[in-house]
């Protein structure tokens, strides 16, 4: 029972189990991580791919390396020509259609669009399905595409817990346009925002109930809100909808970066509204990058992810000393025998271990 709830199990296991498959080859800790970034660098997909799976890993070795070939990636990356765009949405929405429609648009203006989809990691089974690319049929064909999908492994979020890693890889691979699809709509997700130039929320027709459902965490990081499928018979109430989030914005406090979000009615499946949606896009990054609002957002994105880091690998750390995981063991079976509570029990697995 203790292994059952232990988080090498419940978060990670299957996940690492996976990725050591598709690391095995890669990860040698032989290989010279300058070479491995000029690899990246000059387009080589195998390496990236490998190097991506290095953000999946808990493994000491793994993360030893992902920290050198960061370093090396440093001297290649473009990141400041890079526009990284956070999509979220409601279950159903149609990110996977969107991001499809929206990226095919970026290629044809000469952009290269690296797509990082995060997959639901199961609660019970532990896997997830990455089934993006054949979500993405149309897009994963094109050579200034890459699709990756990756398992949440329960990390909070929407996102993984090496997802910014993986857009510095992508971005040091030339790819100027990110695009993050997170799992889903929910409390957390905001910490996609620290991944994230622009954070897009998707919406169905609807609104009523399904208004006052939605987080106003989510809404109030939100740059902009796009109601897609509105096309059809569904149009009337998609513009219905659009009025009543624009009046719930209006009770919201204003946008951290300074700007009105705007609605706007889009249909992915009918490619309808994306230009429009595009065009509002790029005279948002234009305005941030010409008042630094864009270099301060990343900064302060930067030092967020610096304290997960930090809470990551300490955990990662002391996880790997085997009287921790004693530890953990007698703390499961007092929990179980109701003899402590969570809370007691973490500080104490905590300083034991200080």
């Amino acid at each position: 029972m203790a292994d059952q709830l232990s988080p090498s199990n419940r978060s990670k296991d299957a996940a690492q189990k996976a990725a050591k498959g598709r690391i095995s080859n890669a990860r040698s800790l032989n290989r010279d991580p300058m070479e491995w970034a000029h690899e990246i660098h000059q387009g080589n997909r195998t390496a990236l791919s490998q190097a991506i799976t290095l953000t999946e890993s808990a493994n000491p070795p793994d993360q030893l390396m992902l920290d050198h070939l960061l370093q090396a990636i440093a001297s290649f990356s473009a990141k400041e020509k890079s526009i990284r765009i956070g999509i979220t949405g409601v279950p159903g929405v149609g990110k996977s259609t969107f991001i499809e429609s929206y990226g095919q648009r970026l290629i044809d203006q000469g952009h290269r669009v690296a797509v990082l989809a995060v997959d639901p990691s199961s609660g019970i089974s532990k896997g997830s399905l990455l089934g993006d690319k054949t979500r993405m049929e149309l897009l994963a064909k094109e050579s200034n595409a890459y699709i990756r999908p990756s398992p949440t492994s329960s990390a909070l979020g929407g996102i993984t817990r090496g997802t910014h890693e993986a857009i510095l890889l992508c971005e040091a691979a030339g790819f100027d346009r990110i695009l993050i699809e997170t799992v889903g709509v929910g409390q957390s997700e905001v910490a996609v925002r620290e991944c994230s130039d622009a954070f897009i929320l998707l919406m169905l027709p609807g609104g009523g109930d399904e208004l006052q459902g939605i987080k106003r965490g989510i809404m109030e990081m939100a740059d902009v809100l796009l109601i897609n499928k509105s096309d059809g018979k569904g149009i009337a109430l998609a513009r219905e909808t659009a009025a009543q989030y624009m009046q719930a914005l209006h009770l919201l406090p204003p946008n951290p970066a300074g700007h009105t979000v705007s609605v706007q009615l889009i249909s992915a499946l009918e490619n309808q509204g994306i230009l429009e949606f595009d065009e509002h896009l790029q005279a948002l990054v234009k305005n941030w990058k010409s008042n630094a609002s864009f270099e301060q957002r990343r900064n302060e994105q930067a030092v967020a992810l610096f304290a997960k880091h930090v809470q990551y690998l300490s955990l990662d750390e002391r996880w790997g000393n085997p009287e921790a995981k004693k530890l953990w063991s007698e703390s499961v079976r007092a929990l179980q025998e109701q003899r402590t509570n969570p809370y007691s029990a973490a500080r104490n697995w905590i300083k034991q271990g200080s």
